[in-house]
């Protein structure tokens, strides 16, 4: 039993990406560490580490052929930094002006993508490394160039055999995570169904589409993961089974995302039946079984099912037909029409997860392709950005001012230690205020956390042969947790430069020198947040509610063309699903940045928290067309259907481009009023009468959508007025 739960415990460990990466780096600062040991390069190591460490930074998630083009280009960079810093030292102004510029043009590189932005980071770091190893000393700086190249370079080859060795592990963990996040969600919509009266369904309507945004994020992630993978020929296996799991995942999301009414009026109308409780029953089992799912994946064991997802949708199954053989509880044929809906769809989502459990290959295994191939294209991407109103250029230029006053102060008190408050701004500067405050103050945790473990290890390992081994678990644990854990990632870091410092005998001051640094850079990158071009959520957020309602737009198109010529999972449409919840997901993320940000600069948190409710409400309602599209014969939208959506979509056009023409206007000038009924006035969905007969579930679907409108329409107005 101890055997299977330590096997069990270490197939969960090496198959998470952060240990991946932590074991790249235990790998690589072992043999630094030994090799300088053995040949007594004390004065040397430390630049080698530096150079391993911001290697490190460059990494991101690719295959071998990835990682050697990620290499190549930061080899480049690294060249370019430290020539600058050779060039500019020994003129203090012109070093800053150049620091400067760096940081500018390095940002900027982060529109191109991903793998651009960690190679901008790293190649920032470096060149504070550098100018931190050189000194004030020019043949210093010369001296050690290429202690701190071959670092690089060494970590630069560990990575990439590892990544040829064992490609699976990060795909496994991004699977993994994104069946546990779906199994979460499956949880709060669960909640949703519950038929008690008085539920304050608004809030957990916010809560779900919040952790909305969460699930979409990983669907991104798995994404990447796979498709960096995907070579020109026929995929693996694994990597094919992997594509399936992925794309199921994508279908589970769709079929949970769907709403087939007003819940509170299902709630009302089924308050004395069973049928509810047995719909939550299923998307709680299924909950369940998504999380299993998640374990099995990130242990490689198979999947269990214990068969209690058929008995749940039996039950389910049963309960309907009962209500519809008597009709007695539930007089008016809408909700029980949208209660068979329900049913189905719940069918249809546990067929899915038996797909993804019994595996095999997806048939069609296309995927969008983001990566920029061209000098052109790469300009053109970076060009979009050169605009005050960009997030990103107002990051790079925040941090350019930010580095020059962290220089200046670091110049003005002759601190020889002062790096440490440049590097503390551009490991705490980002582009939103309120993850520059939580990173501001993780790093401030992390580094009083790190000198006190430095200094009892210190104590307790008096032998510089245990304090180098410590030294080398520490850098692999700010690898390993850089990117998930900044308190514990600093922490290591800290422990680390301690330890270096004592090893070389210089440990005296180093302790307050460290805090007071991290103290000083910390203020500086918040207050740079706060002063120096903010962004705050307020300016951005009607713009991305109109990108949500054009996206959702979109996503109703391509869920028609199914309807005229039958399902279909291509790319096309594929990519109209991920654009629309990527949309929704980024207003998410920035209302979830704007609750953080100070009362004063936010938009009207009810309205705003109304608005994004409606529109996760809208996307639910399409899901539902899009989950049922399979269903029906094709070409099979009928002109009253197609009349309903032509008038939604131009409904939702008109309302995204009010809510960019009134931004930062409080109301739409009179050419603009015009001809801007979006929707003719309706009742809400839970006073709306029971229609005589029963509609189809394409009309269905689409009335519910169409009456959110006036709604939409309302809180878009309260955030014209309220925005700045």
């Amino acid at each position: 039993m101890v055997h299977d739960n330590w096997k069990t415990g270490w197939q969960r460990a090496r198959n998470h990406e952060g240990f991946t990466r932590g074991m790249q780096a235990l790998l690589a600062l072992a043999c630094v560490l030994a090799l300088g040991w053995r040949n007594g390069w004390e004065d040397e190591l430390m630049p080698v580490v530096l150079g391993v460490m911001a290697c490190a930074f460059t990494e991101t998630d690719d295959d071998w052929r990835g990682r050697l083009k990620t290499l190549l280009f930061a080899l480049s960079s690294f060249s370019l930094m430290m020539t600058a810093v050779w060039l500019t030292l020994p003129w203090p102004a012109l070093l800053a002006a150049m620091l400067a510029l760096s940081a500018f043009t390095l940002t900027m590189l982060g529109a191109l993508g991903e793998r651009y932005r960690a190679l901008a980071f790293g190649s920032l770091v470096l060149f504070i490394y550098s100018a931190l190893s050189a000194g004030n000393h020019r043949e210093q700086a010369f001296e050690l160039a290429p202690y701190l190249l071959g670092g690089a370079v060494w970590y630069g080859l560990v990575s990439l055999l590892w990544a040829a060795a064992w490609p699976q592990p990060t795909v496994r963990y991004r699977l993994s995570l994104l069946y546990a996040l779906l199994g979460e969600y499956l949880r709060l919509k669960a909640r949703l169904l519950e038929p008690v009266q008085g539920a304050d369904r608004q809030r957990r309507r916010l809560k779900l589409a919040l952790h909305n945004g969460r699930v979409v994020d990983a669907l991104n992630a798995a994404k990447d993961s796979l498709f960096n993978r995907l070579g020109r020929g026929q995929p693996p296996a694994w990597l094919s089974e992997a594509m399936h799991q992925y794309l199921a995942a994508q279908d589970i999301h769709e079929r949970t995302s769907s709403s087939h009414e007003s819940y509170t009026l299902l709630a009302d109308a089924f308050a004395r039946s069973d049928a509810l409780y047995r719909c939550q029953r299923v998307l709680s089992v299924l909950g369940e079984q998504a999380l299993k799912f998640a374990q099995a994946i990130r242990e490689r064991t198979p999947p269990r099912h214990e068969g209690q997802t058929a008995r749940a949708i039996e039950d389910m199954q049963a309960a309907i037909a009962y209500l519809e053989a008597s009709r007695s509880p539930c007089p008016a044929p809408r909700p029980l029409q949208a209660l068979h809906a329900l049913g189905d769809n719940l069918t249809g989502l546990a067929r899915v997860f038996a797909s993804a459990l019994r595996g095999g290959a997806a048939p069609d295994l296309s995927l969008v392709d983001h990566q920029v191939h061209s000098l052109g294209e790469a300009w053109r991407r970076i060009k979009a950005q050169l605009t005050l109103n960009s997030a990103l250029m107002r990051h790079a230029l925040r941090l350019s001012l930010v580095l020059l006053v962290a220089f200046g102060v670091m110049q003005a008190t002759h601190d020889p230690h002062g790096y440490w408050i440049v590097l503390t701004v551009v490991f705490a500067s980002q582009p939103h205020y309120a993850a520059t405050l939580s990173r501001v103050g993780q790093r401030a945790l992390g580094t009083a956390f790190g000198l006190v473990v430095g200094w009892a290890l210190i104590r307790l390992f008096p032998g510089p042969l245990l304090q180098a081994v410590c030294m080398v678990l520490a850098g692999a644990l700010f690898i390993g947790k850089r990117m998930t854990d900044i308190r514990v990632a600093t922490g290591a870091m800290t422990t680390l430069v301690l330890l270096s410092f004592h090893q070389m005998g210089m440990a005296q001051g180093v302790i307050p020198a460290r805090l007071l640094d991290t103290a000083i850079g910390s203020v500086i990158a918040g207050l740079g947040a706060w002063l120096i071009l903010p962004n705050w959520q307020a300016r951005h957020w009607p713009r991305l509610a109109a990108q949500t309602l054009r996206a959702q737009a979109g996503y109703l198109h391509a869920i028609l063309e199914q309807y005229r010529q039958g399902k279909q999972d291509h790319l096309a449409y594929r990519q109209a699903r991920r654009h629309a919840h990527n949309a929704e997901a980024a207003l998410c993320n920035a209302y979830a940045a704007m609750r953080k940000e100070p009362e004063r600069k936010r938009l009207n948190m009810t309205a705003s928290a109304r608005f994004l409710v409606l529109t996760h409400m809208l996307q639910n309602y399409l899901s539902a067309l899009g989950a049922h599209r399979g269903e029906l014969e094709a070409g099979a939208l009928d002109e009253s259907s197609r009349r309903m959506a032509e008038r939604l979509q131009q409904g939702l056009e008109r309302l995204a481009q009010r809510l960019e023409a009134g931004h930062g206007k409080g109301e739409m000038a009179p050419e603009q009023q015009a001809g801007q009924a979006i929707a003719e006035p309706l009742p809400a969905p839970e006073a709306r009468p029971a229609a005589a007969e029963p509609v189809s579930l394409l009309q269905a679907q689409l009335d519910l959508a169409s009456r959110l409108l006036p709604e939409l329409e309302q809180a878009a107005q309260r955030l014209i007025q309220n925005s700045q």
